[in-house]
C-alpha cells in the first residue's frame, strides 16, 4: 500500500512539473516572453549539451512543449506540416500535413516559404496559421485535422505571421490576407465574430484591463480592445505603426506598449462614466522595431532596436526614458526570453546570449552557438531545456 501511494505521489509530482514546463503558444503561457519553469544553474557551463537534432522543414514558428511532446510547424516537400516529436528522444510520433503551393513575393524571398506564425495549443487542439493565411485545427493526440479555413483569393504579400490566441470555445487571429481580427469556434471553425480593420504581422493578446477581459490587437490604423464574448470594439487608439511591421502589444500594469519602425508608444485605456477612453503616456523614437519583440522585467523594457543595425536597449516602462543603448551592429533580429532576472537573446546568427536584466548596461554571462544556420524563430525554454528552431532543423539543448 505504501509503495502504491508513493507511485501515485510520484506521478502527481511529475504531472505538476510537466504542466509547469508547458509552453503552449507564441511567447509562452502569458504571451509576454516568459520561459516556462526555467531552472538556472548555479554556474553557467562553458557549453550547452546537445541532446538531439532533427530535420523538420523550413519556417520560423516557435516549437510548443506540452507534457513530453514537442510540436513544431514547418514546410517540407511542398506541404505545410505539423509534427509531434518525443521531447526526450527527438523521434517523430505523428505528423499532419496538407499541400500548399506557395511562391514568396520579391521582398520575402530571403525568408523562405515556411510558416511564420506560431501554433496555439488550446482545449486539446492545435491551431496553426499557415504562410498563406489558412487556419487549421488539429487533434493534439492523434494529428487528425478537424477543420480548415479556405485559402484566401490573394495570399498576403508579406506572408501571414499573426499567431493565434485562445479564449473559451474560440480561437482568435488575423487570418487570410491580413483580414480583421476574427474569432472561430474551436470545434467547428465557424466564424463567431469579426472586429476592426485588417491586421499585419502583430499577434493578438488577451488581457484584463479595468477588470474587463479583452483582446488587444493592432490593425493597420489602430490598436484596439475587443470583447472576446461578442467582438464588440471597446476602444481604439490611433497609431501610425500598424502597417510597418513591428511587435505585438505588451501590457505593463494598466499600460499598453506598442513598437514599430516609427518608435515606441505607451498608452492607457480606461473607463470613464461607462465609456472607454485612451490616453497617450509617452512616445520615443530613440528605439524602433521591426520584428524583435521586447520583454518587461520589473519596470524595465529590454529588447533590440532596429536602429544602427541592431542595438540592445533598456527603457523605463513608466516614463519612456532610455536607460542605456548598446553598441550598433549587434543583430538583424533578436528573439528575447526572460526568466528570473535573466535575459536570453537569440540572435539571427545562431548566437544565444545569456545576460542579466540590468538597468545599467547589457551584462552577458555566457554566449553559446546553438545552430548551424540562421535562427529567426523564438527559442522555447522549458525547465533545463532549450529548443532551438533554425532554418530547417530543431535542436534540443540542455543546461547541465
Amino acid at each position: 500500500m505504501l509503495a502504491f501511494a508513493t507511485l501515485i505521489l510520484a506521478a502527481t509530482t511529475a504531472a505538476g512539473q510537466t504542466a509547469a514546463q508547458d509552453y503552449p503558444q507564441w511567447r509562452g503561457k502569458s504571451r509576454d516572453g516568459s520561459a516556462s519553469a526555467f531552472i538556472a544553474p548555479q554556474t553557467w557551463p562553458d557549453s550547452l549539451t546537445r541532446r538531439w537534432r532533427v530535420d523538420v522543414g523550413e519556417g520560423y514558428a516557435t516549437p510548443l512543449v506540452i507534457g513530453d511532446t514537442v510540436y513544431v510547424f514547418a514546410r517540407r516537400d511542398g506541404n505545410e506540416v505539423l509534427l509531434a516529436i518525443d521531447a526526450a528522444t527527438g523521434s517523430e510520433r505523428w505528423h499532419s500535413s496538407y499541400p500548399l503551393p506557395y511562391t514568396p513575393s520579391g521582398p520575402t524571398v530571403a525568408h523562405g516559404s515556411g510558416p511564420k506564425a506560431t501554433p496555439l495549443f488550446h482545449e486539446g487542439k492545435l491551431f496553426t496559421l499557415g504562410i498563406s493565411g489558412v487556419l487549421s485545427a488539429i487533434d493534439a493526440k492523434t494529428g487528425k485535422r478537424l477543420w480548415q479555413t479556405a485559402a484566401p483569393a490573394e495570399v498576403p504579400f508579406y506572408s501571414a505571421a499573426s499567431s493565434p490566441v485562445g479564449a473559451t470555445g474560440i480561437v482568435i487571429v488575423h487570418p487570410g490576407n491580413y483580414e480583421p481580427l476574427t474569432a472561430f469556434d474551436t470545434s467547428t471553425g465557424a466564424i463567431k465574430w469579426r472586429a476592426g480593420a485588417g491586421g499585419f504581422f502583430m499577434s493578438p493578446l488577451i488581457v484584463t484591463l479595468g477588470g474587463v477581459v479583452q483582446v488587444v490587437s493592432v490593425t493597420q490604423q489602430d490598436v484596439i480592445g475587443v470583447s472576446p464574448d461578442n467582438g464588440a470594439v471597446l476602444w481604439k487608439h490611433t497609431w501610425a505603426g500598424g502597417g510597418m511591421g513591428g511587435t505585438m502589444p505588451i501590457v505593463y500594469g494598466d499600460t499598453i506598449l506598442v513598437g514599430a519602425g516609427n518608435g515606441l508608444m505607451a498608452f492607457r485605456p480606461s473607463q470613464k462614466d461607462g465609456t472607454w477612453v485612451t490616453e497617450t503616456l509617452w512616445q520615443t523614437s530613440d528605439v524602433t522595431f521591426y520584428l524583435s519583440n521586447p520583454v518587461v522585467v520589473g519596470d524595465i523594457l529590454f529588447g533590440l532596436s532596429q536602429r544602427d543595425r541592431g542595438q540592445y536597449f533598456a527603457i523605463d516602462a513608466k516614463t519612456g526614458k532610455v536607460l542605456w543603448l548598446g553598441p550598433p551592429r549587434q543583430a538583424t533580429n533578436t528573439a528575447v526570453v526572460k526568466a528570473d532576472g535573466l535575459l536570453f537573446l537569440l540572435n539571427d546568427n545562431a548566437e544565444l546570449i545569456v545576460a542579466r536584466a540590468s538597468q545599467v548596461a547589457l551584462e552577458p554571462l555566457k554566449r553559446y552557438t546553438v545552430a548551424e544556420s540562421a535562427t529567426w524563430a523564438q527559442p522555447t525554454l522549458s525547465g533545463k531545456r532549450i529548443f532551438v528552431k533554425d532554418v530547417s532543423s530543431l535542436t534540443l539543448w540542455t543546461v547541465d
